[in-house]
């Protein structure tokens, strides 16, 4: 009966595994350093959300009131991530229409309400960190994490362009640099850790916009098992007293 349990756990976790690797692709996923309590990332993440995603993707599941719980005001909301003719209590919706998406990308973009739970945050911080130029897509760009992917690199004033360089089964990302300590074409705004860092923020916010209650939820939680902790103690204790006061 032993080994057949342990049979059946190894396969288990090898479909498992298996089923994580054909998900990536096989790529190596960077670890995404998220943290739902730092509300200054979470307002960062979401200004680069409004500013670079919101263009192109929806995110129909939150509405922009929604971030006044991450600690902005609804007069910040309105003046630097609000479109002019939005409301406060409007829904994210992408001001693309999805026709013209299908047209010049070749299919509609996502709505990313929910995309860090299908894809994972892990994913999602390496995959925005993964495009390179490539001349023999439509679009100029490519991604390692993501092959032949339709969508460009939004980010490219930030981060700069990377070229691929592949050395035998090996491939790996280069950052064009043009000599310059200007910003160019080529050189981003931000130097490699600013820029991981800012992806780190927006990638928080994707989190949290996936689950907006959760860390409200752990704090109940933790609440309620403290509550139990201290109440349970002392009625257990006056239970056991009463139970055995006859015997001793």
């Amino acid at each position: 009966m032993k080994k057949i349990l342990n049979t059946l756990l190894f396969a288990l976790l090898a479909s498992v595994t298996f089923g994580s690797h054909a998900a990536t692709g096989g790529i190596h996923l960077d670890k995404a350093p998220i943290n739902l309590r730092d509300t200054e990332s979470l307002q960062r993440g979401a200004q680069t959300f409004a500013n670079y995603c919101l263009s192109c993707h929806g995110a129909v599941a939150m509405r922009y009131n929604r971030l006044q719980d991450i600690g902005l005001t609804e007069k910040q909301i309105e003046t630097n991530l609000m479109f002019p003719t939005d409301k406060i209590g409007d829904l994210m919706k992408v001001s693309m229409q999805a026709k013209d998406a299908k047209v010049w990308f070749g299919s509609t973009p996502p709505d990313l309400s929910v995309i860090s739970r299908s894809r994972g945050a892990d994913y999602l911080y390496t995959y925005l960190r993964s495009f390179y130029r490539d001349s023999a897509r439509p679009t100029g760009w490519n991604n390692l994490t993501f092959p032949d992917v339709g969508m460009p690199n939004v980010l490219w004033d930030l981060q700069g362009q990377q070229v691929l360089e592949v050395e035998g089964e090996h491939k790996k990302l280069k950052l064009v640099k043009s000599g310059s300590l200007t910003k160019t074409a080529e050189n981003g705004e931000f130097d490699q850790t600013e820029f991981d860092h800012r992806v780190t923020d927006l990638v928080n916010y994707m989190v949290y916009m996936g689950e907006p209650g959760q860390v409200k939820r752990e704090q109940i939680g933790y609440g309620v098992l403290l509550f139990l902790l201290f109440f349970m103690i002392p009625i257990s204790y006056m239970l056991k007293k009463e139970y055995w006061r006859d015997i001793h």
